[in-house]
């Protein structure tokens, strides 16, 4: 009946064509945004005679269209022959609904089949930082540092599993009962994870970590009390006179945020390579270089791990190598980096103080198959580190940077730290939010401070440490 209308595709389809998908993600209708509910964020969840519905309406249309067109339409284009066969599938079915009914679930099809079905509203959001689903039937979001459950749920294992597919075939990956565990990214940059049966027992686990389309400053940071702004200009300062830097924290506490605000002050003139697993930094410079790594083949052979690509970052001759994270023995070869002209470079490590960061570090190297000794590679942490700054996410859903250490030097065999800024927390407010602050541990010079000279930033540093001193003062 349908058979003469323009070829669209069904999912399978879109994951074989991701310009296809990524076009509509671009030209998303105003009317899937409007149905999201803000207040409050958790969407009403439909009923079981709507998905039945839904589904049977979807399996005639996959069977009254040609599917090898799709890419030769735009988004436009494509929403508007759905749109016409949908109408037509409804009248001769006899199916009964108002034209609101009509609407919603001619925007759930479209998201079906050119988009990311049941998590288009979810993306169009900017209040979510994560979606997590967890199987089918189960979804889940963070807003605020709360995670709430929604009424957002996929027809079966099989379509969340489709749009799995789709998702990390746009970055050339894949994901398989052969290889159930991916790591990917949005086309706008926000971070994937996939893990498939069998691993995971209740259907795949898919989970992302949302893109922000605007990108944080410092001074937005300390408009959020995630920093006092005199630490915020200590962290300016450090960046600008290219101090080595790790930035620690666990799970979602906002070490990339940080990392892609600290980056705000390399010089445009300076050669940037980063490293990631998946790239999601969002360098403003104009000489950056992205590089990230790949799984193996089908075959198992090809796999490009992030030491591969830290260890060619020094033949690209880079002025400073940022790494996305450091998680294994490419410890070494960012140290060695730090340590031989790379002066300004940076990465993040999950820990959850300055002084666990280092040891996490130690232990990457020597998990590595470094056989040094202990001194050695606290010796070489020493004189490659120059600052830790902690980031915490704190049991009320707030976001803090906790300390800005600086690491000194070797006292015997144990790796000297000082504080210059720490975060205390004080108590309670009637809402439940933890009060606290910010505040300076009197150091006069800190042991940067002839980098900050000889970069003209003395004055500059000066000031900062003179005016986080009067603060605490009142």
């Amino acid at each position: 009946m349908f058979g003469k209308r323009a070829n669209l595709a069904s999912p399978s389809a879109s994951a074989a064509n991701p310009a296809a998908t990524s076009s509509n993600n671009a030209a998303a209708q105003p009317k899937a945004a409007a149905k999201v509910q803000v207040t409050p964020p958790v969407e009403a969840r439909k009923s079981e005679e709507y998905y039945k519905t839904k589904s049977m309406i979807f399996g005639a249309l996959i069977e009254a269209i040609d599917l090898s067109q799709l890419s030769k339409l735009d988004a436009e284009n494509a929403r508007e022959e759905i749109r016409d066969i949908v109408n037509e599938i409804i009248k001769v079915k006899n199916y009964v609904m108002s034209i609101a009914e009509q609407e919603e679930l001619l925007d759930d099809i479209c998201n079906d089949v050119l988009g990311y079905g049941p998590l288009e509203p979810l993306l169009l959001r900017d209040d979510i930082a994560d979606i997590m689903v967890n199987g089918a039937q189960r979804t889940f979001i963070e807003v605020s540092g709360k995670i709430q459950l929604t009424g957002v749920r996929f027809r079966d294992n099989a379509q969340l599993m489709n749009i799995c597919q789709r998702i990390v075939s746009q970055v050339g990956r894949r994901v398989d009962e052969t290889s159930p565990i991916c790591d990917a990214r949005l086309l706008d940059g926000s971070r994937v994870n996939v893990i498939a049966p069998p691993l995971a027992i209740d259907g795949p686990a898919l989970t992302i970590r949302k893109f922000k389309k605007d990108k944080l400053t410092l001074d937005q940071l300390t408009k959020f009390n995630s920093i006092s702004p005199e630490g915020a200009e200590i962290l300016k300062i450090i960046g600008k006179v290219r101090c080595n830097v790790l930035i620690s924290g666990g799970t979602g506490s906002g070490k990339t945020t940080l990392l892609n605000c600290m980056t705000n002050y390399i010089e445009d003139d300076e050669r940037v390579i980063t490293c990631e697993d998946a790239a999601e930094l969002q360098l403003q410079q104009a000489h950056v270089v992205r590089l990230e790594t790949r799984p193996p083949n089908l075959e198992g052979m090809g796999a490009i791990t992030m030491r591969d690509l830290v260890k060619n970052c020094l033949r690209m001759r880079p002025e400073r190598i940022i790494v996305g994270e450091v998680r294994g023995p490419e410890a070494f070869d960012l140290l060695q980096a730090m340590n031989t002209g790379h002066d300004g470079s940076m990465g993040t490590l999950h820990a959850n103080s300055p002084r666990e960061a280092l040891s996490r570090l130690e232990s990457m190297i020597t998990m590595g198959g470094f056989s040094l000794p202990t001194r050695t590679i606290r010796e070489m942490i020493t004189s490659s580190v120059d600052v830790i700054v902690q980031a915490a996410r704190l049991r009320d859903g707030s976001r803090r940077i906790t300390h800005i250490t600086e690491v000194l030097g070797m006292e015997g065999e144990v790796i000297i730290t000082q504080d210059l800024f720490v975060y205390e927390i004080l108590g309670e407010d009637a809402n439940g939010k933890l009060r606290g602050r910010h505040r300076s541990t009197g150091i006069g010079r800190p042991r940067f401070w002839d980098r900050a000279r000889y970069y003209n930033e003395e004055e500059r540093l000066a000031a900062a440490l003179d005016a986080s001193e009067a603060s605490d003062a009142r």
